[in-house]
């Protein structure tokens, strides 16, 4: 179970920092060499390849080797699964287990 909730925090921690939000929308417009994404975000190599690694491990983001660069785009399937993991977690439901955590009940 634990497993399931770290899987579940990496996806939302990709998206919890201003930088990763404007590199994703950077991606929107398709994929990317890391030396674009350092001119348009205009933060360090080191800053940059720390944001990035939190992208591609949340799935949201792939990277692609080619010689010495590193190109990124966005993962649809990492990006249909963010989707959908929050509108479960965003769903309200009403089973048994759910309504014996209410106060009162």
């Amino acid at each position: 179970m634990e497993n399931k909730f770290l899987e579940h925090a990496k996806v939302f921690k990709a998206f919890c920092d201003e930088t990763r939000l404007m590199v994703l929308e950077l991606l929107q417009s398709g994929e990317k060499c890391a030396c674009v994404l350092l001119e348009k975000v205009n933060v360090g190599q080191s800053t940059l390849s720390h944001h990035m690694k939190i992208l591609v491990e949340s799935g949201v983001v792939s990277a692609r080797r080619e010689g010495k660069w590193t190109y990124y785009s966005i993962s649809e399937g990492g990006s249909l699964y963010a989707a959908r993991l929050l509108s479960q977690l965003t769903t309200i439901t009403d089973d048994d287990e759910v309504a014996g955590m209410r106060c009162g009940k």
